[in-house]
Order: structure tokens, then C-alpha cells, then sequence
């Protein structure tokens, strides 16, 4: 279990990405965890090779409780599910050779359903675009997030989990200009995550996304090393 600076992970075959904190905890005293305060949504990515076991073992902890990302195609998305997972989370597949392969969308929906695809949107800042990245966030695709997109791509799945790639894992605060943009698109459920830091950011993300915008928190998190957020001070606040 690690918590990752995202934008380093160009390297993770040679000399690894750089890595907040990891843990001897196994996956599933994390899943037994979100059971526990009934967290729905939280994601169990795989990030390299050889993860599939530990991923596995999460998802039967807690069924039906966690998404699932990395690696994912239609040829076994389906298995996921089955495993556990109640979303599946795909960008790599769909967006491949730097543009969306809508013919993979809808191959990937009619086989498991929209209702169970979370498209990740992870983009990094190219100009004064936000521009979709794949392949462990160092490719930049031809498409940037935008209304256009989100709509565009809305017939095809559940929700959007957008990283600010950026800014993923360092704790220095979230992109703002993104978080205003995201919050006034009227659509589907949307994640942000990256940077967040503090009860700051949280607000923040609150009011420049005016309500319409969950986030997922990780290094800033006690339970992963962090001291800007403790784990159980979220968890009064936020789930029932």
C-alpha cells in the first residue's frame, strides 16, 4: 500500500516513482477500515505489476464498496465486478494513441453497463488547457476537459474521477481554476483529487465547486502517513 507523488511515476519501472508513505498494513485492514464507517467510493488502484492479489483481497473485504482502477479493459472488467468491485475505473483503454476510442467505450458499456464505469479524466495543465494524460499520467492525449467532453462522454458511464495530476500527492493545495471549472458543469457525479492539504482545501473544493463536487483525500490523510486530515475527523463529518 503506498501513497504516490503522481507525477513521477514516468520512471516506476526503473528507479520507481516518488513514494509519500507505504505501509506493512495489508489491503485489507483498509477495506475492514471503510467498512467499518461505511465509506462508499474509495479506490483500490493498481498501479503496477504484481497487484492484483492485494486488490482482490480488498474488494472481497468490503463487496460492493470500492472501485476499482489499473489495467482495466473489457476483457476483464466483468471479473472485477465479479470479484467485488462496484465500479470499474478506466482511461488508458478508452484513451489510447492520444485520442478516445469511442468504439472501446461502447463495447466496455454494453458489456458491463454504464451504471458500473467511472472514467478517469486524470489531466494535467497545458497552456490554459486541462488536458487528459494516460499511461501513468505521462501521456498527453488530444482531449482537454472540458463541458464538451464531460457531456460527450456522460451516455457512457456513472461518473468522472478527475486528478489534477500536477499536484497529486504533494499536499501543496488543489487547483483551483479546476475545481471552479468542474463545479459549474451540471452533470454527472464528479471526484477531484490532488493536492488537498488541510480542512482549507476541503472548504474550498466545498465553495468554489458549489456543492456539486466530491474529492478523495490520500498523503494528506493520518492513515497514510500525513498530518494535514485525520481520518476519523472525516469520517464524523462525513459519513452516516
Amino acid at each position: 500500500m503506498k501513497q504516490i507523488v503522481g507525477g513521477s511515476l514516468a520512471d516506476a519501472d526503473t528507479i520507481g516513482p516518488t513514494t509519500n508513505f507505504e505501509t506493512q498494513k495489508p489491503s485489507t485492514w483498509y477495506a475492514d477500515l471503510y467498512r467499518r464507517h461505511n465509506i462508499t467510493g474509495g479506490h483500490v488502484i493498481q498501479l503496477g505489476r504484481g497487484n492484483e492479489k492485494a486488490a482482490r483481497a480488498a474488494l472481497n473485504r468490503w463487496p460492493g464498496g470500492m472501485q476499482v482502477g489499473g489495467g482495466i479493459s473489457v476483457d476483464n472488467a466483468a471479473r472485477w465486478l465479479d470479484a467485488g468491485a462496484s465500479h470499474v475505473i478506466v482511461t488508458s483503454w478508452v484513451f489510447s494513441d492520444g485520442r478516445i476510442h469511442m468504439d472501446r467505450l461502447k463495447r466496455l458499456t454494453d458489456n458491463i453497463g454504464k451504471e458500473r464505469l467511472v472514467l478517469d479524466l486524470s489531466c494535467r495543465k497545458r497552456g490554459k488547457a486541462y488536458v487528459v494524460a494516460t499511461n501513468r499520467w505521462q501521456t498527453f492525449t488530444n482531449e482537454s476537459v472540458t463541458y464538451a467532453l464531460l457531456d460527450r462522454l456522460s451516455g457512457y458511464c456513472d461518473e468522472f474521477l478527475i486528478h489534477a495530476v500536477d499536484v497529486e500527492g504533494k499536499c501543496r493545495g488543489i487547483e483551483t481554476e479546476l475545481v471552479t471549472y468542474l463545479g459549474k458543469w451540471k452533470g454527472l457525479p464528479v471526484t477531484y483529487a490532488g493536492g488537498i492539504a488541510s480542512w482549507k482545501d476541503i472548504d474550498t473544493i466545498e465553495a468554489l465547486g458549489s456543492g456539486n463536487i466530491d474529492f478523495t483525500v490520500g498523503s494528506a490523510l493520518d492513515i497514510f502517513g500525513g498530518i494535514g486530515l485525520r481520518f476519523d475527523d472525516l469520517a464524523r463529518r462525513y459519513c452516516h
